[in-house]
């Protein structure tokens, strides 16, 4: 049990109706949660209001309501604390609830619209293999040390977060890497969190269902940068044009990466093939098996990032060449047949554009590139004919295919997708609803030596439709069909 107002610390509060002298046993956002001597946030979600529900909570045993606005009937016996954004004032609450767990070990936060999770995911796995006990906040999964859980969001709910973050804190990690994504800084997850550094690794078109503008998706991400303390370092890749505007206002350390302009960090692709890369980082030559431009970036960021905290760079090297690539990012698989299959998550206009640029530097154009690729229902829908723009003009066929309709008909999806097609490409296209079936087709229509991608799902392992998740998992699937080509 915590007292309330020790809870309370650093929250904006605008009135308190009883006693903070309460003793609270846990925090909840949920009703349906609230036990005995709970304390009760209030938050107003995009669908629903928590604020509905604090009678409920009540009931349920709730000792005190946070909340933007107090309700009209106040019980005796419970106390109320009215702030501006409870949102902001759980995060603070989370982190004081767990004993500020992210002071005391060194996390680092990774923003941009490609390369969060493989940058994180790397990360954790090369100061695992240094010898450190790792922690992992990613859309693929949460890692403590050695034990896994599944994750729900990108960036997980503040209350989450600071309780993994402790959970790290009594298993003895000394290192946390986190994706930190645009809906999770502007719905104030990560505020009260202490961050040794921060990494953007590039901006490009995506969440604008969410974001109104590509200018305002671009300053939501600036302002994890704005938070850092001067103590902790500013790492931005700066061939995008957006990372020194993340630089403009943060009082931490200024360090850059590039592949193409002057940089801190600078790296240039020597050999890019199926097999992996080999690079020269600053002046140093280093082979991994990552492949294609968009991974030399990764590599270089991870490179950086240890060096920062502290790897010696001989090290740093050694273990860059024994990183494994990411589940669902860039995995392939070769057939007997010699087909090589691809699932990748690329799932923006951008990402699935470095994919098929990067097998189209490697292939030798005599063998043919066919890609697998649908768009989400229920998000952004400007950039559905980019998809299939990219996708028809860089393939040699293409079968569009539903990815996660959600509520959306497929069919609706696939024609904002073919809209974007241009005529001298339509010959190339032909449109499976089905994603199993079209994954199928692909690999008959496949000739020994030539390349599938299967483009959007990558690391998940399931397909959401009509707010049902059906299990899917691309790899498997497509793993299946070449072994029924080779009987």
């Amino acid at each position: 049990m915590i007292v309330l107002k020790d809870i309370l610390y650093k929250v904006t509060i605008n009135a308190v109706v009883g006693s903070t002298s309460v003793s609270i046993n846990n925090i909840h956002f949920d009703s349906r949660n609230i036990k005995k001597s709970d304390l009760f946030v209030a938050i107003k979600g995009n669908i629903v209001d928590g604020h509905k529900f604090i009678e409920v909570a009540i009931k349920n045993g709730a000792i005190a309501i946070v909340c933007e606005t107090l309700p009209d009937i106040l019980v005796d016996g419970v106390t109320y604390v009215e702030v501006d954004n409870s949102k902001s004032a759980l995060a603070f609450m989370a982190s004081n609830f767990y004993d500020a767990p992210s002071e005391n070990l060194k996390l680092v936060g990774v923003t941009g619209t490609n390369g969060k999770t493989t940058v994180a995911s790397l990360l954790y796995q090369l100061f695992k293999k240094a010898g450190y006990k790792v922690g992992l906040l990613s859309t693929v999964k949460i890692l403590i040390d050695n034990k896994a859980y599944k994750a729900t969001h990108t960036t997980p709910d503040s209350l989450t977060i600071n309780r993994c973050l402790k959970e790290m804190n009594d298993a003895g990690v000394e290192f946390c890497f986190m994706e930190v994504s645009s809906h999770g800084i502007h719905q104030n997850r990560i505020e009260g969190l202490y961050f040794e550094g921060g990494i953007f690794t590039n901006l490009s078109h995506d969440h604008l269902d969410y974001h109104n503008t590509f200018a305002e998706y671009r300053d939501v991400k600036k302002v994890f940068f704005d938070s850092l303390s001067s103590k902790a370092f500013a790492l931005v890749n700066t061939d995008d044009k957006n990372g020194l505007v993340m630089l403009q206002n943060t009082k931490a350390k200024k360090y850059t990466y590039a592949l193409k302009g002057y940089a801190d960090y600078k790296a240039q692709i020597l050999e890019n093939q199926f097999s992996g890369l080999l690079l020269k980082v600053n002046d140093s030559e280093v082979w991994t098996r990552l492949i294609g431009n968009f991974n030399a970036y990764n590599v270089l960021a991870i490179y950086a990032t240890a060096e920062l905290l502290g790897l010696e760079k001989v090290e740093i090297l050694r273990l860059i060449s024994e990183l494994e690539s990411v589940s669902g990012r860039f995995q392939y698989i070769i057939s007997d047949e010699k087909i090589t299959a691809i699932v990748d998550y690329a799932h923006t206009p951008d990402a699935l554009k470095n994919v098929l640029e990067t097998i189209n530097s490697i292939r030798t154009k005599n063998e043919a590139l066919i890609t697998v690729v649908g768009c989400g229902g229920d998000r952004d829908k400007t950039k559905r004919p980019k998809m299939g723009y990219i996708a028809s003009a860089l393939s040699t066929k293409v079968v569009f295919t539903s990815d996660n309709p959600r509520s959306e008909k497929p069919e609706a999806i696939l024609e904002d997708i073919e809209k974007g097609v241009e005529p001298q490409n339509f010959k190339k296209t032909v449109t499976i609803t089905d994603r199993k079936q079209a994954i199928k087709t692909a690999c008959q229509m496949a000739q020994p030596n030539d390349i599938i991608l299967i483009a959007g799902k990558g690391h998940e392992t399931y397909q959401e439709i009509k707010g049902e998740r059906f299990d899917f998992d691309d790899y498997k699937i497509v793993q299946e069909f070449l072994k029924q080509l080779q009987k």
